[in-house]
């Protein structure tokens, strides 16, 4: 077992804001997609960018938040709606801001919904970045601020993924299922235990969950964000939702994005089990 940054002797609190979510009250926009604002006192960073830089940008003012006072950005894979409010976002960022992401981000993605192929992939290239950002592009876990890290690629999957039959690579010139190789969550290590933060977990989320208890030896204590649960056949929300309840230490739950509305509704009832909340933009965890 390798242990990741397992520091329990510094206290730090996190507070983790939504700013881009498909759902949001005036005068905050919403669109699908995610973007969450990260803050602790050694550090502030941003997990995505949602969907479009108008609606990033808006809602970042609205929030309060100044992009000029980040320190990294973490990106949880290549699709346009976790990645498309980066272009936006780059003149405001101070020059060479690190950003995290997974060597395979760059690759091109699809989305078919019937009428052919789609782009769907980050609208940069790498070399776009390379001249504003410094680049960390592993497939390992990386401490992003101070108690912060990326999961590293989710190479294990036993358990079912986040899948679309829409999103497809190139491979040999011809259109394949992505595999989603890209596909990483954020870590953060709090006083009591770990929480895990998703993006939109194509990797699975049980699959995600054994990644962090296989790397990093502290009880997980909460889950956050999209989980890709929203086409999940009844026989996996039921599997999930009994392993969920068998950790006995999870005690946060704050969901949305693609995690589908069985789902959401269905941990909602869980109350007994977790404090549960709804991800929407403005919406905030104090950890």
């Amino acid at each position: 077992m390798t242990t990741m940054g397992n520091q329990t002797h510094n206290r730090r609190d996190f507070a983790i804001t939504c700013v881009i979510e498909d759902r949001a009250a005036p005068p905050l926009a919403n669109e699908h997609g995610l973007c969450l604002w990260i803050s602790s006192k050694e550090g502030q960073m941003l997990f995505d960018t949602g969907g479009s830089g108008k609606n990033l940008l808006h809602n970042l003012r609205h929030l309060n938040f100044d992009p000029s006072a980040l320190n990294a950005v973490a990106l949880s894979h290549a699709h346009d709606d976790h990645t498309g409010g980066l272009k936006a976002l780059l003149p405001h960022l101070p020059p060479g801001t690190p950003l995290y992401a997974h060597p395979t981000i760059f690759r091109p993605r699809y989305s078919d919904h019937g009428t052919g192929p789609e782009e769907r992939g980050i609208d940069l290239t790498q070399q776009d970045l390379e001249t504003a950002l410094t680049l960390h592009l592993s497939s390992e876990p990386q401490e992003i601020i101070p108690g912060v890290w990326t999961t590293g690629e989710i190479t294990e999957r036993p358990h079912p993924e986040g899948r679309s039959p829409r999103h497809t690579v190139i491979e040999n010139d011809k259109h394949i299922p992505d595999p989603y190789q890209d596909d990483l969550s954020l870590v953060i290590q709090t006083q009591e235990g770990l929480f895990v933060l998703c993006g939109c977990c194509h990797a699975g989320l049980l699959n995600t969950l054994q990644h962090v208890q296989t790397h990093w030896d502290r009880p997980i204590i909460g889950i956050g964000g999209g989980t890709h649960m929203l086409s999940a056949s009844e026989n996996t929300l039921r599997e999930t939702i009994a392993a969920l309840e068998a950790l006995q230490t999870l005690h946060y739950v704050w969901l949305g994005h693609c995690s589908g509305e069985t789902f959401i509704q269905q941990m909602a009832t869980r109350t007994q089990a977790w404090q549960f909340q709804q991800c929407k933009a403005g919406t905030q965890i104090k950890l």
